[in-house]
């Protein structure tokens, strides 16, 4: 048997997977991982040797049983106008006036910050941004985010790629 990493996108599994454990037998379309590209885009398939592609890839699946799973969290540095925090005082603001106020915000991947966490399934939905507690006006402030997961996975060994295909 060969294990192999592979990783799996959050919008990915949202879209069109199938939530899995460890210990569970799955079939995936794989896409091998370049690595060169990956170095260039800050380890974002966190060393997996493929990722998961369910809207097309190759036409069989590598079939294999889930040895591990690792949640994958990304920092993100978030911006904001911190005068969004202020409160308006509408009675001080003459009738006709237009008021301004910056809404939203911009994340940005903070280079090299990602976390890996053991669990024992996938989860179906990753959800939204995780704050940092920290003083209401300080910019920029950082979230975390799960953006996928890494998966350890044995497939059987095949001299012509990585598992068996499944019919």
């Amino acid at each position: 048997m060969a294990v192999m990493k592979v990783f799996y996108e959050d919008w990915q599994m949202e879209c069109c997977g199938k939530p899995f454990s460890v210990g569970q037998e799955v079939g995936w379309r794989l896409v091998a991982v370049d690595e060169a590209e990956d170095e260039a885009g800050n380890g974002h398939w966190q060393g997996a040797e493929a990722w998961v592609e369910n809207h097309g890839g190759p036409d069989h699946e590598t079939v294999g049983r889930v040895r591990a799973i690792d949640l994958v969290h990304q920092y993100y540095a978030a911006h904001h106008d911190p005068r969004a925090t202020e409160p308006v005082a509408l009675a001080d603001v003459e009738p006709g006036t237009v008021v301004f106020r910056s809404t939203g915000r911009s994340l940005e991947p903070v280079p090299g910050a990602r976390t890996l966490e053991p669990v024992d399934s996938c989860p179906r939905w990753f959800g939204g941004f995780e704050e940092e507690a920290q003083p209401p006006r300080r910019v920029p402030y950082r979230v975390r985010r799960a953006v996928g997961v890494l998966v350890t996975l044995e497939i059987p060994d095949d001299p012509g790629g990585p598992g068996r295909h499944a019919a």
